[in-house]
């Protein structure tokens, strides 16, 4: 028999290559959760991992097909992967159950053709040394790589590289007393947030399914996200109307309605099925946060909000370690699309801040066409001015938002008023962003 966790992530698998699923949507549907918890662990592993190192396992694949430009089907494929992953990357699973089940799963798929196929590639794959072809910058695109290295310098470069394949660290947003030791109760072992004050760690256990989680006491939120909505706050203390822009799934308009007690925000969101998610995540803020579907690159060119974020859709270059697929999916050619769709984004929302209103431009990509060059875009032809950022940090840490260890850390990644956050140089998903003010 199949293990269970096997027969879930190559199924999940299969999903991922043949549409634009994510595999966080699909790592919490009911077929997973309705494992046990050594299973749903298990599958977490499987799926990531093997998204992970999936470019560098076909290489080392390839090496072992008889015919390398043989077609494989996608079921074939995705045994194959799941069973290399296992095999060169998790040291407490039998190779011979590995062999077994990627069998057993090409004969479930009506593949059985490809069993001798897949038998002997994997028995190869067995005999080489475990941790086979473990080079970070191999498991991403060369373009990719090459990029990095060219914008942050090698160094740098392969410390994305390297944090883009480990398991994505979990940060968590504290409302109120901090609950660690109830959390620690239900097995969930935290420490303190890196930056900021209001953030933790959690270094063992599954907080969601703690009472704090369900009763929206803590939430899964990286530092780094936290971070760009608190500068943004910090940006319009006395905001009374504030629109985030494309606002789905809500973390970031929790943190504007936490410290903007007085504002009315929209949270506006293209996508229906995402809007009525967010609409569920900020019930606790209902009164002062209105979830509305809509365009953010079409808005009326009505001057109605002192405060905008605007975190635009991008490559999500930033966040290859929560979402591996990512880099199965990105292409050089992706940039100057998602630089024209942020530019008409901005420009359109720039248009809705009242004289002196400001909009912070953010997204969760590492590529300067994503966000030097929008920034500089857009402040050309609407005249917004970018707003020094210093002051607003200082801010943070004077309100004790900011820990001491996070001012200067955040500090130390601003250039050219602009934040830019590095994974693995920084220890949160990479984000950048820009204030923007429009003349008073």
């Amino acid at each position: 028999m199949i293990a269970a966790a096997r027969r879930v992530a190559f199924d999940l698998l299969q999903r991922m290559a043949t549409s634009d699923a994510h595999s966080d949507d699909l790592l919490r549907t009911m077929k997973v959760n309705a494992l046990a918890a050594q299973d749903r662990n298990l599958v977490t592993t499987l799926v990531l991992g093997t998204l992970r190192w999936q470019p560098a396992l076909d290489q080392i694949l390839l090496q072992f097909l008889t015919r390398p430009d043989q077609r494989l089907s996608e079921p074939v494929r995705a045994a194959l992967r799941l069973g290399a992953f296992q095999l060169l990357h998790l040291d407490r699973v039998p190779p011979y159950a590995v062999l077994n089940d990627s069998v057993e799963l090409v004969k479930l798929s009506n593949e059985a053709y490809a069993t001798g196929l897949v038998n002997a590639v994997l028995r190869k794959v067995i005999h080489m040394p475990r941790g086979a072809g473990m080079d970070a910058a191999a498991a991403h695109p060369a373009w990719l790589a090459a990029r990095w290295r060219r914008h942050f310098g090698a160094e740098a470069a392969q410390a994305i590289c390297e944090y883009d394949q480990q398991a994505s660290p979990v940060a968590l947003r504290v409302l109120g007393a901090n609950p660690a030791e109830e959390l620690a109760g239900e097995g969930v072992e935290c420490a303190p947030g890196e930056w900021l004050s209001d953030a933790c760690r959690v270094l063992r256990g599954d907080v969601a399914r703690t009472r704090a989680f369900a009763e929206g006491r803590v939430r899964v939120q990286d530092e780094g996200s936290q971070l760009v909505a608190e500068l943004a706050a910090a940006a319009m203390p006395e905001a009374k109307r504030v629109l985030d822009a494309c606002a789905a799934p809500g973390g970031k308009t929790a943190v504007l309605a936490e410290r903007l007690a007085e504002a009315r925000i929209v949270a506006l969101e293209i996508s229906e099925r995402r809007r009525e998610q967010m609409k569920r995540n900020l019930k606790a803020y209902e009164e002062r946060v209105e979830c509305v579907a809509g365009d953010a690159s079409a808005l009326a060119p009505e001057p109605e909000y002192d405060l905008i974020l605007c975190d635009a859709p991008c490559s999500g270059t930033g966040t290859m370690a929560r979402n591996p697929e990512i880099r199965l999916r990105v292409y050089p050619e992706d940039l100057a699309r998602q630089q024209a769709r942020q530019v008409a984004i901005l420009r359109s929302v720039a248009g809705a801040l009242k004289p002196g209103g400001r909009v912070v431009y953010a997204t969760c990509s590492l590529e300067p066409e994503e966000n030097e060059d929008v920034v500089r875009a857009v402040a050309a032809r609407t005249g917004l001015r970018v707003v020094e950022m210093a002051p607003l940090v200082e801010q943070l840490a004077a309100k004790g938002v900011l820990t001491e260890r996070g001012r200067e850390n955040v500090l130390a990644a601003i250039t050219n008023d602009q934040l830019r956050t590095l994974p693995g140089v920084h220890p949160c998903d990479g984000f950048f962003a820009a204030v923007l003010e429009r003349e008073a």
